[in-house]
């Protein structure tokens, strides 16, 4: 940050001590200027479908009468999430006819979810589940297609030293608008048929639509694949040669091991406290709201520390951050009965942590990405990212069983370290100044 002392000669003073003064981020520019609110509208209009699916679908269907087991099968829409890098390279090879390669894309899906969403409302259940399976599955698609062109104008727009306090911007507006369809909506329903809250709901994306068409399309996005041959094969030859096969190995192991430690702590979240002793509504009132804005409330203030901090480092302290809070949990397994202040601070603490951890780790991986081909190497790397929700968090339950948790919890902590020591390899204590993905 540029200070201003008194102009007195010496070491500091000059032309390059000017420059340098210059170039330091100064966090003020980064929080006022129209990229971060970009990237809040960005991570609304991210957030809201998916939460749509896991929170609103599931208690209509319930509601109308639908038995578990099929609502149980509407998890398999979400597969369009951890699959999206198939389709990515289209997008990063073409555009459409209108507003350019990511924000024509960003504005069609924009549409069709608007369109899909309102459109649930209006059937039937019990009459047409399938029509409704099919329909929700188009809006995982549509979904997961709109974040492969956001991720990509993200990264395009925002420096790197602004990668951090932006991806935090957009990862807490993510979670807010968890609110719209899983407690707004759910209360409209007590009023107003459900045809009223689906339309409602899907009208929250026109905030959205609307920052679609007035900001402009980024500067790197000129720089298209030649052929979708190209789009496919480039992003994946030039994250090899950038430093070789064995650093772009190393780099997808981080990917994939520096949160897995806190994802497996918090996969059978809601089965622990409820083994703990503590009520329904105990979970509800305290850990849906000390997780929620605990990791807010870390995702901000790391955001903001990586403005002066770098992602590098950001890397190291909030890693060591989400690995010790998980400990929390472990001695919550050891108090006794339940205890609500207890379980408001490990809640709470263990999702600063989070907050604080993954706002550096999306950070990494929007800078891994080059500008040629944003979009498909985005939509790669946070596909990977999601392997240990998705693959490696079914084994928590048979883990549990045999260790207990007290033991499960110091397992979990345990393997958030291969991750912390793989930081020596791909983002050192004392690193270079913050490049760009083709100097590294």
């Amino acid at each position: 940050m540029t200070d201003a002392s008194p102009s007195v000669a010496g070491p500091d003073t000059g032309p390059e001590a000017s420059t340098a003064a210059a170039s330091r981020p100064d966090w003020r520019a980064a929080i006022l200027n129209r990229r971060m609110l970009i990237c809040i509208f960005t991570g609304f209009s991210s957030g809201l479908p998916l939460y749509l699916l896991l929170n609103l679908v599931p208690a209509w269907l319930r509601t109308e009468g639908v038995d578990l087991k099929s609502i149980a099968l509407f998890a398999l829409v979400q597969f369009p999430y951890t699959w999206k890098f198939l389709w990515s390279p289209f997008l990063d090879r073409y555009a459409l006819p209108w507003l350019g390669r990511r924000r024509g894309w960003m504005f069609a899906m924009h549409v069709a979810l608007i369109v899909s969403i309102a459109t649930l409302g209006f059937l039937a259940p019990q009459e047409r589940i399938w029509t409704i399976a099919y329909l929700a599955a188009a809006v995982a698609f549509f979904s997961a297609s709109m974040d492969i062109a956001m991720d990509a104008y993200r990264r395009e727009i925002l420096p790197d030293h602004e990668l951090g306090l932006g991806n935090s911007f957009y990862v807490n507006a993510y979670r807010i608008a968890s609110l719209v369809p899983g407690s707004l909506a759910l209360i409209l329903a007590d009023r107003l048929p459900w045809s009223s809250v689906f339309t409602i709901t899907a009208l929250f994306l026109l905030p959205g639509l609307v920052m679609t068409l007035v900001v402009r399309e980024p500067a790197a996005t000129d720089a298209a694949p030649r052929t979708l041959r190209d789009a496919v094969v480039l992003p994946f030859q030039e994250f090899i040669a950038r430093s070789g096969w064995r650093h772009a190995a190393l780099v997808l192991l981080f990917i994939f091991l520096y949160k897995l430690g806190d994802s497996m702590a918090t996969a059978l979240a809601t089965p622990f406290y409820l083994e703990m002793g503590f009520t329904k509504t105990d979970i509800g009132i305290v850990a849906k709201n000390a997780g929620l804005w605990g990791s807010v409330a870390g995702g901000m203030a790391g955001g903001l520390w990586m403005v002066k901090i770098g992602i590098d480092r950001a890397l190291w302290i909030f890693g060591v951050v989400q690995m010790v809070v998980i400990l929390g949990f472990a001695w919550l397994s050891t108090v006794g009965a339940p205890n609500l202040y207890a379980l408001g601070v490990v809640v709470g603490a263990e999702a600063v942590g989070i907050g604080l951890g993954t706002v550096a780790y999306v950070a990494f991986i929007a800078r891994a990405t080059d500008p040629r081909f944003t979009a498909t190497q985005f939509a790669l790397f946070t596909s990977l990212s999601a392997v240990p929700r998705t693959l490696v968090n079914a084994t928590t339950g048979v883990l549990v069983e045999h260790l207990g948790w007290f033991h499960f919890y110091l397992l979990c902590t345990a393997l958030a370290l291969p991750g912390m020591l793989l930081l020596l390899r791909v983002a050192p204590w004392t690193p270079a100044p913050e490049r760009g993905p083709a100097q590294r």
